[in-house]
């Protein structure tokens, strides 16, 4: 069978003469650069499996299209071995191995109004952690209070198999890279900012990068990060007295007060 580098090396001949490109991956056209060659994903990394206490369930892999499947990619970078870098264009996430080379998953990212880009790095990893919901999404869904003391780690929690907390400059915002029981959602814009993961991908994932590795999401339309961009925050509500009645003797007037229109700020960068 031949591997890796003997693709890679009849790959640069061919690219002598024509063009490559992977779809749903990077594209090269330079004249002495490598067609870009994936490896098939083995059939085995999306079997059932027993992690600790809890039981993974198998995945259909032809449900899940070819670009999200976890496999070994040709991937030209600059960035130093053990660099993840996030896609949120393409919905991939690639763990850089080697020399133009990779580990490419398949995520998640944020849906409109929660996407954010910048450098990151890995200040803490857990298996099958707590999860609580920020008081703002509780807000959003109140059916969420029954955790806000934290929903233990297990097959039905939204962190799933995993989790890699983030940090930037020491601070964390509450973004992460984790497992999901909705399995269905790789491939979307479904987060409110966090990298989801298929649970089989975050578990591999999770073995190979330490505490401290360096995280690179990239803005919404594939560029690399010049800074720290965030989502505009929430707007906080606005409290409003009831119109006085014309008569002070007569009840105020039915019904609620109109709220006035509050401005949504821009995206905070950093």
């Amino acid at each position: 069978m031949v591997g890796l580098t003997g693709r890679l090396v009849v790959a640069g001949l061919l690219s002598l003469t024509v063009a490559g490109c992977v779809p749903g991956g990077p594209t090269v056209t330079m004249a002495a650069a490598p067609v870009p060659v994936e490896v098939p994903a083995p059939d085995t990394i999306y079997v059932s499996r027993q992690d600790g206490p809890f039981s993974i369930p198998a995945l259909p892999v032809d449900e899940i299209p070819p670009e999200f499947r976890r496999q070994t990619v040709v991937y030209p970078t600059d960035q130093a071995p053990g660099t993840i870098i996030i896609n949120p264009a393409l919905r991939q996430l690639h763990l850089v191995t080697g020399p133009n080379e990779a580990i490419r998953y398949g995520i998640a990212v944020g849906r409109d109004g929660f996407e954010w880009s910048g450098e990151a790095v890995i200040s803490g990893r857990k298996t099958w952690p707590n999860w609580t919901p920020p008081p703002e999404m509780i807000a959003r869904k109140p059916e969420l209070a029954k955790w806000a003391n934290g929903q233990p780690g297990g097959p039905e929690n939204p962190l799933g198999a995993r989790a890699l907390y983030l940090q930037t400059n020491g601070i964390d915002y509450g973004y992460r890279i984790h497992g999901t029981p909705e399995w269905r959602s790789i491939g979307r814009n479904a987060s409110s900012g966090c990298i989801r993961m298929i649970n089989q991908d975050v578990i591999d994932l999770y073995s190979r990068v330490p505490d401290g590795a360096k995280v690179i999401v990239m803005t919404r339309d594939g560029q690399m990060p010049t800074g720290l961009s965030l989502p505009p925050a929430a707007p906080k509500p606005v409290a409003v007295k009831p119109r006085p009645a014309a008569n002070p003797a007569a009840p105020a007037p039915f019904g609620e007060p109109v709220l006035p229109e509050v401005p949504v700020p821009p995206p905070v960068v950093i």
